[in-house]
């Protein structure tokens, strides 16, 4: 499944690009542009943000809209790695001999290559981050299991291993239920597609977001994020 290899060694180069510059990574510039973009007010839930992590509500709301911001830039990649993938193997189920199946996976390496690669180089390192999370949310498989059904162990444990010099770990998975930074991920793709910023994609397993939402709530008390 090369899909998945172009992904990986996009983050890989970006990774190794950013962990070099000793100024802060000029691939995170756009979140400090204006966006351009407007769209008509949703009714919005309330979300619960860690405390020990946001600790005064202006540096909260700048925190959540830089994630947002990410989320975002990155979500469509995410949407268009589950997409590929569930193409892929429709148009591999078709084919019979070895031989086709070959010059199918190499057309489909280099298309993917010309129209993914360029734009995936000019992530962060956070984005990386962000997207390996999105990437289990559309698949649900973690980048690093991916790798290893349709590669080998041996090749996921050495992407992860050197993903995890560039603070990228691929065996990362998608849990709102259990990681606070998840919860306002799924927050921020809830507002999102209610608002038609973003096209939603289902996730291959069940999100309860308002099961989420009431447990951060009980948990951490009421906030809302990049809200006054």
């Amino acid at each position: 499944m090369k899909v998945l290899r172009f992904l990986v060694i996009a983050l890989f180069m970006t990774a190794v690009a950013a962990a070099q510059e000793e100024k802060p990574d000029k691939r995170d510039d756009y979140l400090n542009e204006p966006d351009t973009i407007t769209l008509p007010t949703v009714g919005l839930e309330e979300v619960v943000i860690d405390m020990t992590k946001y600790k005064e509500d202006a540096e909260s709301r700048k925190q959540f809209a830089i994630l947002q911001r990410r989320v975002y830039k990155v979500y469509p990649y995410a949407k268009s790695t589950a997409a590929n993938l569930t193409a892929l193997n429709a148009g591999m189920a078709k084919l019979k001999s070895n031989r086709d199946k070959k010059k199918y996976f190499k057309i489909v390496e280099d298309y993917l290559d010309n129209q993914f690669k360029p734009q995936l180089k000019k992530l962060s390192r956070k984005d990386g981050q962000i997207l390996v999370k999105l990437i289990f949310r559309q698949t649900g498989s973690s980048t690093f299991d991916l790798i290893k059904e349709y590669k080998s162990g041996w090749k996921a444990f050495w992407s992860n291993s050197t993903a995890k010099l560039f603070d990228i770990n691929l065996k990362t998975k998608y849990e709102p239920m259990v990681v606070n930074e998840d919860y306002l991920i799924e927050t921020i793709l809830v507002r999102a597609f209610k608002s038609g910023r973003l096209s939603r994609q289902d996730a291959p397993f069940t999100i309860d977001y308002q099961k989420i939402s009431d447990y951060w709530v009980n948990k951490l008390g009421k906030k809302s994020p990049g809200q006054d």
